[in-house]
């Protein structure tokens, strides 16, 4: 509509966003009808609205037709402007094109390729690092094989567990050490199976698995029975040095090479006790295959000592005997604690690196004797020795006591001599042998182990296992 143009349509109603039809054409109705009239006239509300229609309908030719040339210059304009605006856009557009086409070209697909590259260095790496560790493998195990001859006097293919081979010649201890290094640097190469580390991949490559079944662990067990079984006949007691010439240099000899071959089966069986993965510390680490071995040479010897004194105890003739043969036990005990107490704990390759103040702490107070300490609850070995059997003779005694007859009657008449020999038989067990060399020698003397008034008590409790007797 022109502006000025008077006009009776209420363009303001119909433009109201709230503008509703239907209450348009009801207000049309109630405005041409009385609300008392029955039939409704709609004929006049409509005439209404097709007039309405027709005023808006000229209205708007009225204005078109006086507007048509700035209408028509109006969107000429505009669409010029659009098409300039398209062009240039277009252009543009072209020009993005093209440079993401070069980009394509010259970035993305070369990326392509050297991605492609990279990937197959990745795996070129991998393959060669695990072929060297393979290499690496086989190498060692070679080695292994090699060494095996030198432990078993024989061709590597008769290895086995080591139960039933025969004893080590007296240079094999050294064979069994470097085996045992061997052994190590194979488990070490076998543990580190993260990825990038060393021995990744390893367990997927058939050869490995083979070699690892057929020839590792056979040896491993073999070394491992060898040193147990030294750590089982170890005993400095029978080994004479007194005399003079060729005798006492002989029994020099017997002893240091007893006393080697005891450091090196310690060694080995402490490098050779696994580790734990948990295990956050090296003072943490306990060799459990070298407290076994420890242990067991412990309860053996109580054991034999005990069976040995239940049978003298009844029989006279054989007492004197038997003393000797548990002082001589004793001794060993007394000696093997002398030398693991001048053993540091050797360095285990497989252990956690631990802080400097940790290695400096370890290697200044660590010695092989204190993990054993503390596995026994005990601070000496002959008075964990004398205590066990006293403990386990005064049951023994007792039952021999209850069954009655001969042995009892034996037993309860000889209380006085048992009561003197057993308490000779502690003090003289109670004094490290005379072949033990001059560092465990002056260690047992600096602790006041070897004067008799120091195993008094446990002289005490092995003549009460005796002589303490019910009725």
């Amino acid at each position: 509509m022109a502006e000025g143009e008077p006009s009776y349509i209420d363009y303001e109603t119909f433009l109201d966003p709230d503008f509703s039809a239907a209450s348009f054409a009801n207000s049309l109705v109630i405005a041409t009808n009385n609300a008392t009239d029955t039939p409704l006239d709609l004929s006049t509300p409509l005439s209404r609205v097709l007039f309405d229609l027709q005023e808006i309908d000229t209205h708007i030719h009225t204005l078109t037709s006086k507007s048509a040339l700035p209408l028509l210059t109006h969107t000429r304009d505009q669409t010029a402007a659009a098409g300039k605006i398209l062009k240039e856009s277009e252009e543009q557009i072209a020009s993005v094109s093209q440079g993401y086409e070069r980009l394509q070209r010259e970035v993305l697909r070369k990326w392509e390729t050297a991605d492609e590259t990279r990937i197959a260095a990745e795996k070129s790496l991998a393959t060669a690092r695990l072929a060297r560790a393979v290499a690496r493998c086989i190498t060692l195990s070679r080695q292994l094989e090699g060494q095996l001859p030198e432990i078993t006097g024989r061709s590597a293919g008769g290895t086995g567990d080591g139960t039933n081979s025969p004893s080590p010649s007296r240079e094999d201890y050294r064979a069994l050490e470097r085996a045992a290094s061997t052994i190590v640097s194979l488990r070490r190469m076998f543990s580190a199976s993260e990825p990038g580390e060393e021995g990744h991949g390893l367990d997927r490559v058939k050869v490995v698995r083979t070699l690892r079944g057929e020839l590792m662990i056979p040896a491993e067990n073999m070394v491992k029975g060898r040193a147990q079984q030294a750590i089982t006949r170890f005993s400095m007691s029978t080994i004479a040095t007194g005399g003079t010439g060729s005798q006492a240099q002989s029994g020099y000899k017997q002893a240091r090479e007893a006393r080697a071959r005891l450091v090196s089966a310690v060694t080995i069986l402490y490098v050779l006790s696994p580790v734990p993965k948990q295990l956050r510390s090296p003072s943490d680490f306990q060799p459990e295959l070298l407290l076994s071995a420890l242990q067991g040479y412990m309860n053996a010897a109580i054991l034999s000592s005990l069976n040995s004194l239940s049978r003298a105890i009844t029989t006279p003739p054989i007492l004197e005997r038997t003393l000797n043969e548990v002082a001589a036990k004793c001794q060993d005990i007394f000696a093997l604690e002398a030398i693991l107490g001048n053993i540091r704990a050797p360095s285990h390759p497989l252990l956690p690196v631990g802080s400097a103040s940790d290695s400096t702490d370890k290697n200044s107070t660590s010695n092989l004797v204190q993990p054993l300490h503390a596995a026994l609850d005990t601070t000496s070995l002959p008075s964990y020795f004398w205590r066990s059997l006293a403990s386990s003779l005064a049951m023994r005694a007792q039952e021999i006591v209850t069954r009655g007859g001969v042995a009892a009657r034996t037993l309860r008449a000889g209380k006085d001599h048992f009561k003197r020999e057993v308490r000779e038989c502690v003090l003289r067990g109670s004094q490290l042998p005379t072949s033990i060399l001059g560092a465990e020698r002056r260690l047992g003397s600096e602790t006041g182990t070897t004067s008799e008034r120091t195993w008094e008590r446990e002289a005490a409790v092995m003549v009460g296992a005796v002589t303490n007797l019910p009725g």
